[in-house]
């Protein structure tokens, strides 16, 4: 009998895992193949407008009852007058296919710096469950040893600051994956926790009031979280990517968080540039990314190499 138990838990433990899978990062009403501004009604299911007088920051639900975002968002564990809007797609008009809970609790990251941006990640438990509909849905988290190659296309999404003020309708934008000892030339303090994305001519990407928000990767038919946005220099700025706490490194602590109905995560593996580093002093600053017959190849702002100003100088995206 004992046996059979143990087989019958095993079999359940499956299902629930393979439950998961199938829920989280599915986009029925996504049918973007390239870029966009104006995101269309349902086309990230996932993502969360955060608001106390009005939004402040976004987030990514994860299950039902959870939401993700960014530590910096949240300076108090306080829960009082925020409101978690889901399936909201304009800001300033009618969102019929919305829903909105309080937050009952706020968990941040116990190592969260607000000096040098580590570990900006965060947890909001609502005040009760959502229902999934093709506008509501859970996205799927990276998973350990999840690959984000430089240059493979993520997407982030978020009500804030365009070039002509605050968004009222959910923007999206399409962004290639930069790597961190590339990242590192124009920061200084990237660390193994974070992600970074974003165009070298500039032109595109997130800023103050997407913080907390999702950047998501496509595999197969599932979208999947690789980042939260977190800070930047400026917004948009030629060889200045955004950047973002790196979703991969966090199953451990966000499972310890919420123990039951636990958040689909899925091992994401991706076909991107080949880099290796360069090494300036034994330490590494900057990628060369290795092209056809044996050449490299490297932008020039890692011979550029701005004065690193004091972590405080990179303020979060709020």
């Amino acid at each position: 009998v004992s046996e059979y138990f143990k087989k019958a838990l095993s079999i359940k433990c499956i299902l629930s895992i393979l439950l998961k899978l199938k829920l989280c990062g599915r986009a029925p009403l996504n049918t973007k193949i390239v870029g966009g501004v104006d995101a269309a009604p349902g086309t990230w299911p996932w993502q969360a407008s955060l608001q106390t007088s009005g939004h402040f920051c976004g987030g990514s639900l994860i299950n039902n009852l959870w939401v993700l975002t960014a530590a910096h968002c949240f300076p108090t564990t306080d829960t009082t007058g925020f409101t978690v809007f889901l399936g909201r797609q304009d800001q300033a008009g009618s969102n019929p296919n919305e829903q909105s809970r309080t937050i009952s609790r706020i968990v941040c990251h116990p190592d969260y710096s607000g000096t040098t941006n580590d570990n900006d990640i965060c947890l909001l438990e609502l005040s009760s469950a959502v229902t999934f509909t093709d506008y509501i849905a859970p996205v799927c988290l990276a998973a350990p040893n999840s690959t984000f190659n430089s240059g493979i296309i993520n997407w982030v999404t978020g009500w804030g600051t365009t070039s002509f003020g605050a968004a009222d309708i959910l923007q999206e934008v399409d962004l290639p994956i930069v790597g961190n000892r590339e990242c590192n030339c124009s920061y200084g303090l990237i660390t193994n926790n974070m992600i970074c994305a974003g165009l070298s001519a500039g032109g595109k990407d997130s800023c103050q009031g997407d913080s907390g928000g999702p950047l998501v990767g496509k595999q197969g038919l599932q979208w999947v979280q690789s980042g939260v946005v977190s800070f930047g220099q400026g917004c948009a700025l030629p060889n200045i990517p955004g950047v973002y706490a790196r979703v991969s490194e966090y199953q451990a602590w966000i499972n310890g968080i919420i123990t039951t109905n636990q958040p689909g995560f899925v091992d994401f593996r991706s076909a991107g540039i080949n880099s290796v580093p360069l090494l300036l002093s034994d330490k590494p600053i900057c990628t060369l990314i290795k092209l056809d017959q044996g050449f490299f190849y490297m932008t020039t702002s890692c011979f550029k190499r701005p004065s690193i100003p004091h972590p405080g100088g990179f303020p979060p995206f709020t």
